[in-house]
């Protein structure tokens, strides 16, 4: 017989640790988890881990969560990379699986641009080789003439983050400083100090190149065989941000050829790199993907991610998941996304059909937040409704994409009658809509639906729901009860709105189980209503 200490461990989510990660990340992950470990670099051992079941799987560069061991992670939740790039993680694969991916996109930025400045500073005074040649018993003075970096200027290639932190440092050593990024704006550039040019006049006007991009389809090779065509012969490049981006071969020729004074490298386009002809000129200074390798960048991104980990197996959006539109929430309108939700499934369930897009729109008091990820709610809550399984934040988009379902968020600062509300506006492939309208009450910031179509209701979107359309007459609210009585359905709650007397109403329905399809065709014969749906939330 199991004991109570082994039902609680059993029942644990499990986080998978495939690689060495500072001891704050356990200490963020805090004892509600259960913890394994494996070698995340070993592929058969990674895979086998995987197939045993986990909610989560914690990663560095070393491991391949490739598509193959997505399919293989039964129950995967989140994949959290403990620092910034995501070349290891098929993410598209990820998100199709309705798996969440998360980074630390800024744990490391100081560690990197750190390194960058230390690899421009070994390649202008030929350290590492003059470093070598004196432990080899050589005095080579002469030899490792180099060059300073002041008056000098530098070129920056991609000037976010890291791009902008080694400019600020650089500015310090009296260098002039150039950036290419087709996506900044100038105005951004000239707040620091920089100038904002296109890529050829970087590079040749650049006295230093130091690239800070990630590698894309359309920044696989930029600084290439044309490029290095372009620059100064005194050049020195210095590549710490992704491998690909720099033509390693074609740089390896520029130098021997005299077209290029020297380089600086951190990445490599295959890793782990141990040997590469560069390494044999004493113009390069090269260092194994050392970006991230500090205690500070490793603690703090093992944190990071830990903490991503605690929200996403807790049910919460995470505002460093890369495949999650939305971004950060606001706490104002965290609880409105259950709610949306519901209002979605009942809407798709009174239809009878999926929509073809559902309208999101916000009055009151939370419309100054960000709403957008309310759009995603109502797309889970419809596909939910459908039948789909599987639907998460993550996937909900792609879903619905390939049922040509849409959606949209508004705002509108003004609400007549709460404080708050969302109203849900859903349109049908007949050209009919349905409109279900809910809010948040009080403190507890309980959920009502407060209307369906403009019948007045005050109703909590329980379990499940009976909702009625049809003329108003005597007897029908009996019909009814009679009907559920004799299937064995307790009615919790009733309401009827309408219209005017005689005409159109709507009775909503909160019962204690679901409502089967045959006990749904038997209330409507009793009653002859022209609409009766029933409605199980799934939550």
């Amino acid at each position: 017989m199991i004991t109570e200490k082994e039902a609680l461990r059993v029942a644990k989510p499990v986080v998978l640790i495939a690689e060495e990660l500072s001891p704050a990340t356990l200490e963020a992950l805090g004892p509600d988890f259960e913890v394994r470990n494996c070698d995340g670099a070993n592929r058969n051992e990674l895979l086998a881990e995987l197939g045993k079941g986990v909610d989560a799987v914690l990663i560095r560069s070393a491991t391949k969560m490739d598509a193959e061991a997505i399919a293989a992670a039964k129950g995967l939740k989140v994949i959290a990379r403990a620092g910034v790039g995501l070349d290891n993680v098929d993410i598209p694969a990820a998100t199709t699986a309705g798996v969440m991916v998360v980074n630390a996109p800024t744990s490391n930025i100081v560690s990197a641009a750190e390194l960058a400045i230390s690899l421009l500073l070994a390649s202008a005074r030929f350290i590492s080789p003059a470093h070598a040649a004196l432990r080899n018993g050589k005095w080579a003075r002469s030899k490792y003439t180099g060059a300073e970096l002041f008056e000098k200027t530098l070129g920056i290639v991609g000037f976010g983050r890291i791009g902008q932190l080694v400019a600020h440092r650089m500015q310090a050593f009296g260098m002039n400083v150039v950036a290419y990024d087709p996506y900044l704006q100038p105005a951004r550039a000239a707040q620091l100090g920089v100038e904002l040019v296109d890529l050829d006049t970087l590079l040749t006007r650049s006295d230093f190149i130091t690239i800070h991009l990630p590698k894309t389809k359309e920044t696989a090779n930029l600084i290439g065989v044309e490029a290095l065509k372009k620059v100064k012969p005194s050049v020195r490049i210095i590549n710490a941000a992704r491998g690909g981006v720099l033509d390693e071969a074609a740089l390896h020729d520029a130098i021997v050829e005299g077209r290029v004074a020297g380089a600086g490298l951190d990445v490599y386009v295959t890793e782990p790199c141990t040997d590469s002809p560069l390494f044999q000129l004493d113009q390069v200074v090269a260092t194994p993907h050392l970006g991230a390798s500090t205690d500070e960048a490793q603690e703090r991104a093992g944190i990071a991610v830990a903490v991503s980990v605690r929200k996403a197996l807790a049910g919460e959006l995470v505002p460093d998941a890369v495949n999650v539109k939305g971004g950060a929430i606001h706490e104002e309108i965290r609880p409105s996304l259950p709610l949306v939700e519901k209002m979605a499934q009942i809407a798709t369930a009174i239809a009878g059909e999926l929509p073809t897009n559902l309208d999101v729109h916000v009055r009151g008091d939370i419309s100054e937040h960000d709403s957008s990820i309310l759009a995603i709610s109502a797309l889970k809550g419809a596909l939910l409704a459908t039948g789909a399984e599987d639907v998460t934040y993550v996937n909900a988009p792609g879903l619905a994409a390939a049922r040509n379902l849409t959606s949209t968020s508004d705002t509108d600062a003004v609400s007549p009658e709460y404080r708050s509300m969302i109203s849900l506006h859903c349109a049908l492939a007949n050209g009919k809509s349905i409109t279900v309208d809910g809010t948040l009450m009080g403190i507890r910031k309980v959920e009502k639906i407060i209307a369906i179509d403009g019948f007045d209701l005050d109703l909590p979107p329980t379990d499940n729901l009976l909702f009625l359309r049809y003329a108003d007459r005597p007897g029908v609210v009996g019909a009814v009860g009679n009907a559920l009585g004799k299937a064995g359905i307790n009615i919790a709650g009733m309401q009827v709105a309408r219209a005017s007397a005689g005409g159109d109403a709507l009775m909503a329905i909160t019962v204690d189980s679901p409502v089967a399809d045959a006990i749904v065709s038997a209330v409507a014969k009793e009653t002859g209503a022209d609409l009766v749906r029933s409605v199980s939330l799934v939550n």
